[in-house]
C-alpha cells in the first residue's frame, strides 16, 4: 500500500490533532475518549495517540472521570491582560463596518461588577455626539442598551427598585418595566437606550457569544436621535446583530436560533 510522503504525512498530523483541540476547547463540557472518536471520525488507536501528544504539551487535561479539557496552556493565556487586547482586535472590523455604515459612535462594552464599562471605540464621522466612553463605569445599566444586554441574558443581576434612578422622562425606572423590556431584547436579539440616558442620545446594542454561548460583551452604535430617528433604530438594530453574530462565530460560537435574533 502506497504511503504518503514524510511531510504530507506530518501535516495530516497536525490538522487532526488540531482538529480533536478545537472539539475540546469549543465544547461546553468535558468531552469524553468515546465522543471525540466518533465526532472526529478516526480511529481509536489514532485518536488515543494525538491525545497523549496534546496532553503532553499542556494543551488538553483529563479530570478525574477520564474526560478531556482545555489544558494548563489556555488558562495561563486567559490570564494575561494581553486577551482582552486579542479580542479586541478581534472585533475591531466588525467596529470598523459599524461605523462606515452607520456614521456614528460605536462601542464594545464588558460587564464588570454591577455594571457595565467601555474597553474600545470607534469614533463618530461628526462631530456632533462624538463623545470617548473608554474607561466609563458609572453610566447605570439600566439607561444603557448595552446594559440592557447583560441584564437580559443574565451578565449582570437586575437591579432592585432602588437602583433605578430615573435620568431623563423617558428612563426605563421601574423592575416591572425593565422586565417588559428585556422579554424585547431576548426576543428580537437587540437592546435600545432611546433618550434614557441623557435627552438626543440613542443607543442600539447586541451581545457576543462566546463558544459556550455566554455574553463576552455588547456592541453598541449610539448618537443623536436627529441621525438615529426612531424609524432608523430596527436597521441598527439588525447591522448590530449581523456583526455580532460574525465576531461570536469566530470565537467559535455557533447560533441555534434559540437565543433571539442574535
Amino acid at each position: 500500500m502506497p504511503t504518503a510522503p514524510a511531510g504530507q504525512a506530518g501535516s495530516q498530523a497536525v490538522d487532526r490533532a488540531a482538529a480533536l483541540l478545537a472539539l475540546v476547547v469549543e465544547s461546553g463540557e468535558p468531552r469524553t475518549f468515546t465522543s471525540l472518536v466518533e465526532e472526529a471520525g478516526l480511529a481509536k488507536s489514532t485518536t488515543s495517540r494525538l491525545l497523549h501528544a496534546l496532553e503532553r504539551g499542556r494543551l488538553v487535561q483529563r479530570d478525574r472521570s477520564g474526560s478531556f479539557r482545555p489544558g494548563p496552556v489556555f488558562a495561563v493565556y486567559a490570564a494575561r491582560q494581553q486577551t482582552m487586547h486579542d479580542l479586541v482586535a478581534l472585533l475591531r472590523p466588525a467596529m470598523d463596518r459599524l461605523a462606515a455604515g452607520t456614521g456614528e459612535t460605536v462601542n464594545f462594552a464588558v460587564p464588570r461588577g454591577d455594571g457595565v464599562v467601555q474597553v474600545a471605540q470607534v469614533d463618530s464621522r461628526y462631530l456632533l455626539g462624538t463623545t470617548n466612553w473608554i474607561g466609563v463605569d458609572d453610566v447605570p445599566p439600566h439607561c444603557s442598551a448595552q446594559g440592557k444586554i447583560f441584564y437580559a441574558f443574565g451578565r449582570l443581576p437586575l437591579p432592585p427598585q432602588s437602583a433605578l434612578q430615573r435620568r431623563t422622562p423617558s428612563t426605563v425606572a421601574t423592575v416591572p418595566q425593565l422586565e417588559r423590556d428585556l422579554v424585547d431584547v431576548r426576543r428580537r436579539g437587540w437592546a435600545v437606550a432611546n433618550e434614557e440616558l441623557e435627552i438626543g442620545l440613542v443607543a442600539v446594542a447586541a451581545p457576543v457569544r462566546a463558544t459556550d454561548g455566554i455574553i463576552l460583551g455588547a456592541l453598541s452604535v449610539s448618537g443623536p436621535t436627529a441621525r438615529i430617528p426612531a424609524g432608523r433604530i430596527v436597521a441598527v438594530g439588525e447591522a448590530l446583530v449581523a456583526e455580532a453574530r460574525k465576531v461570536s462565530a469566530l470565537l467559535g460560537y455557533h447560533h441555534s436560533g434559540k437565543e433571539g435574533a442574535a
